[in-house]
């Protein structure tokens, strides 16, 4: 492990990691610097967590708050016509990929002192949040839109946090979590740059899942883009240590119906374009104005990838396709399986590729849709 510092990605200001901050003196988001990655032999193949990463993290954490994240299988199976390998993150503790970044960001937490946190979520974040706040010993506040369902806000209040159902937007709810941040630590999963820590875990384990070789492609569902930026640090990292020949093509899968960086990415611009937005099944990817937006786009665009942006009606399709194949996922996570058909047929990614996609969530969270979607009352 290597000192790091924080960094502001705008300004360039410099700040300790030991003083408890998520965002710049500007409010601009912060990355860390100072970190050269892992080879093989550093990996700690005892540990059966995100944890056996740990030289790869930065070294100002003293305390591991782990519940068994990570080591998600990675299986092959057809889809669509196609061969793909599909990574399954709902095997986490709480259900989702974000425990992979809920297990750092609450590690540094714990090791900072910090005895209690608010987070706003649209579910499985605030999920996330909660039960490493519960495993760490952190009270936790989740600030949540009131239209989340039902079955997340039981998980959340399961683990003993306090939940706060906002009316109105996603955005309504993280003024929420701001006023509250007034009187606590603001641990937000898309501001925290250690939790990005934990996100890249994932294309570390995906270039140890492929024999220490890189995929040609990976395929994200996505949102705030915490995945994106995750492979990207980890990629890159191994790219530096020569590990890895070249970057795999990253690829950014929006539902349609709210897709600000895939407008933004077609449009060739850096900056968020004003869109029109509507409700989605990907209740996971609704964040209309993604704080690290030029990051995603940067990284994307490194990487040779792209976005793509797919209908309602073929995220559904999918989600039921996958679950037909012994797949049960949450719609949110489907929009990647829909993307990779898209993308292989329009030829964009070629079937003999190496092609991963990154199935985030698990359909236990979303029974209504089942429910409905196989006439179930």
């Amino acid at each position: 492990m290597v000192e790091s510092i924080l960094i502001d990605e705008k300004g360039g200001e410099e700040y300790s990691i030991d003083v408890p901050r998520w965002c710049s003196d500007e409010r601009n988001p912060l990355s860390i610097s100072g970190l050269r990655g892992i080879t093989e032999c550093q990996i700690d193949k005892k540990e059966r967590s995100i944890w056996r990463y740990r030289n790869a993290f930065p070294e100002n954490i003293s305390t591991k708050v782990s519940l068994g994240e990570g080591c998600t299988p990675l299986i092959n199976m057809e889809f669509g016509g196609y061969n793909a390998l599909f990574k399954l993150e709902w095997f986490a503790p709480t259900g989702s990929f974000k425990d992979r970044g809920a297990s750092v960001m609450m590690s540094l937490l714990k090791h900072q002192n910090i005895s209690e946190v608010v987070e706003d979520s649209s579910g499985n974040g605030g999920a996330a949040i909660a039960a490493y706040g519960a495993a760490a010993g952190i009270k936790v506040n989740i600030v949540a839109p009131e239209s989340t369902s039902a079955a997340k806000v039981a998980q959340i209040k399961s683990y003993g946090a306090k939940i706060h159902l906002i009316p109105g937007t996603r955005e309504d709810t993280e003024s929420a979590a701001l006023k509250m941040a007034e009187t606590c630590f603001y641990a937000s999963h898309n501001w925290h740059p250690f939790f990005l820590q934990g996100t890249k875990t994932l294309g570390y384990e995906l270039w140890e899942d492929l024999n220490f070789t890189a995929p040609d492609n990976v395929i994200i569902p996505t949102g705030a883009g915490s995945n994106v930026l995750g492979c990207d640090i980890a990629f890159q990292e191994l790219k530096a240590l020569k590990l890895i020949n070249k970057l795999p093509r990253l690829f950014a899968a929006q539902p349609k119906n709210c897709s600000p960086i895939n407008t933004a990415f077609r449009a060739g611009v850096n900056s968020h374009i004003e869109d029109s937005f509507s409700s989605t099944i990907a209740e996971g990817t609704a964040i209309k104005r993604p704080i690290r937006l030029n990051s995603v786009l940067n990284a994307l665009r490194r990487s040779s990838g792209g976005t793509i942006a797919v209908r309602e009606n073929e995220i559904a399709q999918a989600t039921l396709d996958l679950a037909a194949k012994g797949l049960y996922a949450e719609p949110t996570c489907a929009t990647a399986a829909a993307a990779f058909y898209e993308l292989v047929n329009n030829g964009t990614v070629k079937p003999e590729e190496t092609t991963v996609v990154i199935l985030t969530g698990t359909g236990l969270k979303v029974t209504n849709f089942y429910q409905q979607s196989l006439g179930i009352s």
